[in-house]
């Protein structure tokens, strides 16, 4: 937690949260990935991983995963923590290039735990174009979001975006044991 939070004051904008999310956030975005019907694993931005703990309880031998996360100081945490998985020290818009360069294929499901309403609209679209072009048409892509962010004009934005991108969009019920409250967007192509 603590080094979570020293993250987030020296890098706020992709940090973007003061604490790392709950194990009841994890596991809301845990179940709405259905990661046992899954074979290709990305997570977008790990963190100190408080997601990536319940996914790693989860995958099976057969199951391929990669994180991947932009902050130095957390993908060396995560790679001491898990050890038997894969974490590349890379921004999601580089994407198709990191998906070619570990020969992923086709990505069934993407977990985020991205700040998407802070991030610059230029990483945005980059990363939203490399989604659709990795991920095929019963691929589910898994993001949460503030439920005080909802009035804000990134939110707005993300919405809109989604509905776009995606066949089918939905959402979790609000996770109130957060800090802050959160709720899952369920996409699918």
């Amino acid at each position: 937690m603590l080094a979570f939070f020293a993250e987030f004051l020296k890098h706020p904008f992709s940090v973007g949260a003061v604490a790392p999310s709950s194990r009841f956030l994890a596991r809301t975005i845990l179940a709405a990935a259905d990661l046992k019907n899954r074979h290709t694993i990305v997570e977008f931005g790990p963190g100190t991983g408080a997601f990536t703990k319940y996914v790693c309880q989860q995958l099976r031998p057969d199951q391929r995963y990669i994180g991947i996360e932009l902050n130095t100081n957390f993908t060396l945490l995560l790679r001491q923590k898990f050890p038997t998985l894969a974490f590349v020290n890379d921004s999601v818009e580089n994407l198709q290039a990191i998906g070619s360069e570990l020969n992923l294929g086709s990505i069934d499901a993407i977990v985020c735990g991205l700040p998407w309403a802070s991030l610059p609209l230029r990483v945005q679209d980059k990363s939203f174009k490399a989604m659709a072009e990795l991920m095929h048409d019963h691929s589910v892509f898994c993001t949460f979001a503030y439920l005080q962010g909802l009035v804000l004009p990134g939110a707005r934005a993300l919405r809109a975006r989604l509905r776009k991108e995606f066949r089918s969009v939905s959402r979790s019920r609000v996770v109130w044991f957060n800090f802050p409250p959160a709720f899952v967007y369920i996409c699918r192509r």
